[in-house]
């Protein structure tokens, strides 16, 4: 592949800039968050993979990740862990096991779209359930690369 063929597209990089800004409201709360946790012994560094800036070791949380705008705020040491799905978890069927930056990377794209909106609107939906169809479409994301929005793909995964 020549060097061409891996840039990103001009209107890539500016809906990308577009939508930071457009959910910073949402990243300055994973920001403090994510400062506070620095003094409790988290670490943070930007995962270009994930379009975020991640605090590993984030020292409160039944383990995890939750992510505000571009930050993650991770209990673990890597996104590359594993994990299943919301539908696994609930007992609605098998999947193989996901990668958690994955699913966390669908969650960026979509505070990206809704920017300061997301949140209420996640909440409205269902919130850290699987009934919360932002969470099916996460997970889907992580399975197949792809419907990271709700409703885009096949119904189930």
């Amino acid at each position: 592949m020549n060097a061409f063929a891996r840039r990103r597209p001009a209107w890539w990089i500016a809906a990308g800039a577009l939508g930071a800004l457009w959910t910073l409201p949402n990243t300055l709360v994973g920001l403090l968050a994510g400062s506070v946790g620095l003094a409790f012994g988290a670490r943070a560094h930007w995962s270009r993979r994930d379009c975020a800036l991640v605090f590993h070791h984030w020292p409160w949380g039944p383990g995890g990740a939750i992510t505000f705008g571009n930050t993650i705020l991770h209990t673990g040491d890597t996104l590359d862990s594993a994990c299943i799905t919301y539908e696994q978890r609930a007992g609605h069927c098998q999947h193989p096991p996901i990668r958690l930056g994955d699913h966390e990377r669908a969650h960026v794209f979509q505070y990206m779209v809704l920017g300061p909106l997301f949140l209420p609107v996640y909440l409205l939906s269902g919130g850290v359930s699987v009934r919360n169809p932002f969470e099916r479409a996460a997970d889907r994301y992580a399975l197949t690369g792809s419907g990271w929005w709700p409703g885009e793909g096949p119904a189930k995964v």
